[in-house]
């Protein structure tokens, strides 16, 4: 009698393990199709972002400009999208890619040709609005400017995000005052009061200072109210782009594969916030 129990111990035992077996095998192919599909998903935009980056050359300082951030772009995703295991880094290789091709549309707006079809947006971009006008402030003994076109005083366009947990609308600006941020991860003294300077009372770009200071917007034209901002209504749980307080872009500190560096992080030095 012990002996049959001890048979039926056994067989238990023995089904209970392939029963497991199966299940984390199964489990195990479906992780792999579903970073298969991410990683495919992501090759599919970084390919186009090639292409567009190829194909195109800058004929002034802004569509230069916009055509090198995008050339920036495809390096990094391509070089994330090598070395991504998860789902996790193949969609930041995605989303680099994106970024790219915002870069690129700016660019086509730049050469006077159709920017292209919409792009998915970024995670943080709606959010963090948009330049609607024209405006100049005075700041540390420098004129900076931002519009929502592209000028010889503004060659430098931004898509849209959070840089460092603070938001930067989309535009173009006589420099990029926010690489300062996106190098050190940090802003530094001064930043709220140039963006209070630059932003106050545009429409399409609700924050103040203190909202700025506090990484989130007050009484956007998205309709975002504050408890769902506070709750994490930036889509992907993170932000845009190289270096950005990202879900994990922080795209920070996280997941990158040391595929997002933006050559050196050197933009000139000349930023002093």
């Amino acid at each position: 009698m012990e002996g049959v129990l001890l048979i039926l111990i056994v067989i238990v035992v023995a089904a209970i393990g392939i029963a497991v077996y199966a299940s984390s095998k199964a489990s195990g192919q479906r992780n792999a199709a579903s970073l298969a599909d991410a990683k495919a998903d992501a090759r599919r935009l970084i390919e186009r972002l090639g292409g567009q980056v190829f194909a195109l050359s800058g004929t002034d300082d802004a569509s230069k400009q916009a055509l090198a951030d995008a050339s920036e772009r495809y390096t990094a995703a391509s070089s994330q999208i090598e070395q991504a295991t998860t789902v996790r880094q193949a969609a930041l290789a995605k989303e680099s890619a994106i970024e790219g091709l915002y870069y690129v549309r700016a660019a086509r707006t730049a050469l006077g040709m159709d920017p292209g079809p919409e792009l998915e947006s970024l995670a943080g971009q709606r959010t963090a609005g948009a330049v609607t006008e024209d405006r100049r402030v005075e700041f540390d003994g420098r004129q900076i400017e931002a519009s929502p076109t592209p000028s010889p005083r503004t060659p430098n366009y931004y898509p849209g995000g959070r840089v460092a947990g603070r938001p930067v609308p989309a535009g173009w600006y006589s420099e990029p005052w926010w690489k300062p941020a996106l190098v050190a991860g940090a802003w530094g003294v001064g930043s709220a009061l140039l963006f209070s300077a630059m932003f106050s009372g545009m429409s399409g770009v609700g924050y103040d200072a203190q909202a700025f200071e506090n990484g989130y917007g007050d009484g956007f034209s998205e309709g975002f109210e504050q408890g769902q901002l506070d709750g994490g209504g930036d889509a992907g749980g993170g932000d845009a782009g190289g270096g950005w307080d990202g879900g994990g872009w922080d795209n920070g500190g996280g997941d990158w594969g040391g595929g997002g560096d933006f050559g050196g992080g050197d933009f000139g030095g000349g930023f002093d916030f």
